[in-house]
């Protein structure tokens, strides 16, 4: 069974339009928040000195005071533009897509596009920045552009995304595999100088990070001049940048809050969010033509070249998990770099799926109904929480609807309940 383009399209469609409607009412609600992470990350700038994560805060800064605006304002405008990009190229990127019923849940998983609404907490953080990124990369991979296009661009544009959030370098494998497969006609001996060469700014790039961090006295003057320009507070991720500065800091601060209870519950988030992706990665082949990448000519994989390829790929963010306490994130991040870089493969059909897959369609046509109540309280009934300490959320999309209703038409379901005329009943008569 094929599922109807034309229908996924116009669902995918309404669902994007939620999302961004959705975002950018909670991005208005949020960027005068004095506790909100998300602006507390864009505050960060570089009037005290070259620093981590300092040039979108630098930019804002700067045209904030241009334009005699109010900085959070303008962080507002730029977080909207930033997410509204990034929805049209997700819906151009994934639209026309799925052929099957786990491929339409891959793509509606939880921990995908869903996550950042329903923890707002992570709406429009800077990895944002590196999806954008990505996508067009994987856009510039497709096979009606020169080999040399993507390796270009990932010379100039990567080591930007590093400035922005640096921990992208433990994402690069993903663009390695592609990298690989673009150039699979080439010796081994050239790829791996093409790689290295494309790849050579952001290693210097981060290289420059490492060994530039902000001393007290330095990240003083950025905190001094928020405040006397725009009569900010250098506040959570902008003040942690001098609190937990080094790696070996932040290793100790999630030693410590680290439990067998956080890891086993992780260990169950990605098992499910990852459920649909798993299937369709195991079961997913290279085409014939593609049989003689360099790696497969040295027998360093087999027929699951996909599958192994992709473990690969998300094992340096296993550093992530013992360095950030935002766990929650580290998964979306994850899940979003693996399923971008799977449906590029689907798109350009450098892929196929073993026919095992046809046993889930052939489900989903005999259990209709009841699949169709599995598949919604799959991708709308729970979200992982931002900190790892955080329990599993559950009625994301009731909460995300409820919530946003209440800002909108400011009612309160449980005063409402307890002002109905049944329990005033009650308490006058019976009580």
């Amino acid at each position: 069974m094929r599922f109807s383009t034309q229908r996924f399209n116009t669902f995918f469609l309404f669902f994007i339009i939620f999302i961004f409607l959705t975002a950018i009412f909670w991005l208005y609600q949020k960027h005068t928040i004095g506790n909100d992470s998300t602006i507390s990350e864009w505050l960060i700038n570089y009037q005290g000195g070259f620093t981590r994560r300092g040039i979108i805060g630098e930019i804002s800064f700067q045209l904030a005071g241009y334009f005699n605006q109010n900085l959070r304002f303008v962080i507002f405008l730029f977080q909207s533009l930033l997410y509204l990009f990034y929805l049209l190229l997700i819906y151009f990127f994934i639209k026309d897509t799925p052929g099957n019923v786990l491929t339409v849940l891959a793509i509606f998983s939880p921990i995908f596009i869903l996550y950042p609404i329903a923890e707002l907490e992570v709406l429009a953080r800077k990895e944002v920045f590196l999806y954008v990124g990505f996508i067009i990369f994987l856009n510039l991979s497709n096979n009606k552009y020169s080999t040399h296009i993507p390796l270009i661009y990932i010379f100039f544009i990567f080591p930007i995304l590093c400035l922005i959030w640096e921990p992208f370098i433990f994402f690069f494998l993903f663009a390695v595999f592609i990298i690989l497969i673009k150039n699979s006609e080439d010796s081994f001996r050239k790829i791996l100088f093409k790689i290295f060469l494309s790849f050579s700014s952001s290693i210097i790039t981060i290289s420059i990070i490492l060994f530039n961090l902000l001393s007290p006295e330095e990240h003083f003057i950025m905190e001094k001049s928020l405040m006397d320009t725009f009569g900010e507070v250098c506040y959570m991720s902008c003040s942690l940048l001098k609190n937990k500065a080094s790696i070996r800091s932040q290793f100790i601060y999630v030693y410590n809050s680290l439990s067998i209870e956080i890891i086993f519950r992780y260990l169950i988030v990605i098992l499910i969010g990852f459920s649909a992706l798993i299937i369709l990665i195991f079961n997913s082949r290279l085409k014939d033509k593609l049989s003689y990448l360099p790696i497969q000519r040295y027998k360093l994989i087999d027929t699951n070249i996909i599958f192994i390829s992709f473990i690969i790929s998300l094992l340096p963010s296993i550093i992530l998990f013992s360095s950030m306490t935002d766990w929650g994130r580290i998964v979306n991040l994850i899940y979003t770099f693996s399923i971008l870089s799977y449906i590029y493969l689907l798109k350009n059909k450098l892929i196929y799926l073993d026919k095992k897959i046809e046993y889930f369609d052939n489900l989903y046509i005999r259990k209709n109904k009841i699949f169709l109540v599995i598949i919604f309280i799959f991708i709308f009934g729970w979200n992982q929480k931002t900190a790892m300490t955080g329990d599993v959320a559950t009625n994301s999309l009731y909460k995300i609807i409820y919530n946003t209703s209440k800002k909108i038409f400011h009612f309160d379901s449980i005063r409402l309940f307890q002002d109905s005329p049944l329990i005033n009943f009650h308490k006058k008569y019976i009580e």
